[in-house]
């Protein structure tokens, strides 16, 4: 009788253990992001900073996959709607819904793309710096949309938004990419 118990509710503490260790990982992805929100620059001249976050989120799309990637960073918006520090200068709904929100709203769907388009390819470096890159059309398409919105003209949005972070995005989907395409192989290789 105990074996026949045994075996029964091994697959349900199987699915437990699988669903708390996924529940961690989200959590751990979302904590990565707002480490690196952490590390910010100001730019004169900009109300946007110069932040490791969006590397982070292309990582965390990257290497989780989208619809992981997608609860990290929906996550993390809640995390900094809650009022955590989580954000590049801080939390609560007015950094949220503030200059920056159109790339900080962002975030979960720019997840998703990354890891829509990584995980359906060979998971070479061409499509990792691929899919950060389509991912980083998303980001800023909304952040770009975001900032004409506020600020009434689409050339101040690519003035404060864009222009000075350009060689920065170049850099952050190459380390993107890079750390996917490492991690990728040093899974292959314990196969």
């Amino acid at each position: 009788m105990s074996t026949v118990a045994n075996q029964v509710a091994n697959p349900v503490l199987d699915r437990r253990v699988e669903s708390a260790k996924q529940a961690a990982i989200v959590v751990g992805a979302s904590l990565f992001v707002a480490l690196c929100a952490r590390v910010s620059v100001p730019i004169p001249g900009t109300p946007v900073p110069l932040t490791l976050s969006n590397f982070a989120v292309l990582a965390v799309g990257l290497l989780l996959g989208s619809r992981r990637g997608f609860a990290a960073l929906a996550l993390y918006l809640a995390e900094g709607a809650a009022g955590l520090p989580v954000f590049s200068m801080g939390g609560g709904m007015a950094h949220l819904f503030g200059l920056t929100g159109g790339y900080l709203l962002a975030y979960p769907l720019v997840a998703f793309v990354a890891g829509y388009i990584y995980e359906r390819s060979s998971r070479r470096f061409v499509w990792a710096a691929l899919a950060s890159v389509v991912a980083e059309v998303v980001l800023f398409a909304s952040g770009l949309g975001w900032l004409a919105m506020y600020t009434h003209s689409f050339s101040l949005a690519i003035r404060f938004g864009f222009t000075w972070f350009v060689f920065g995005e170049i850099i952050k989907v190459l380390m993107a990419a890079g750390a996917a395409t490492s991690w990728n192989r040093r899974l292959s290789a314990h196969e």
